[in-house]
């Protein structure tokens, strides 16, 4: 059996949030239904977690990892702004949602009487 190379932990990690977030963005099909689907606020989340990986690991990565991590982020922002101008009304409902979640974050937790109840958007399922 052949010998596989070492994996790099860090590589590894950051290769696998790239392709969830290109998933996300309807470029990769989707293992579980067989087909491409746009989840912009999904894609939003795995971005950010990237961006926070990059700034919580700032000066402890080596020249290649920092740049492997910084090209990642810049190729997948770049289809997010392209996938998010394809579908104008996904842009504008991720964009009414966190102005939403800002104002609730302002005024607290409780939700105002002539909202209606909002969707769960993630839920967990185990099968």
């Amino acid at each position: 059996m052949p010998e596989s190379p070492p994996t790099d932990p860090f590589v590894e990690l950051t290769m696998m949030l790239a392709t969830s977030a290109m998933q996300q963005l309807g470029k990769l099909v989707n293992p579980m239904t067989g087909k491409a689907e746009v989840n912009l606020a999904a894609a939003q989340v795995t971005i950010d977690m990237l961006e926070a990986l990059k700034v919580r690991t700032k000066g402890n990565l080596d020249r290649n990892e920092e740049r492997l991590l910084a090209d990642t982020l810049a190729m997948l922002q770049m289809n997010y702004v392209e996938t998010a101008a394809a579908s104008p009304s996904s842009a504008s409902n991720a964009a009414a949602t966190q102005t939403e979640d800002k104002a609730s974050e302002a005024v607290g937790d409780a939700p105002r009487p002539e909202d209606p109840p909002r969707e769960k958007k993630f839920h967990k399922t185990y099968g």
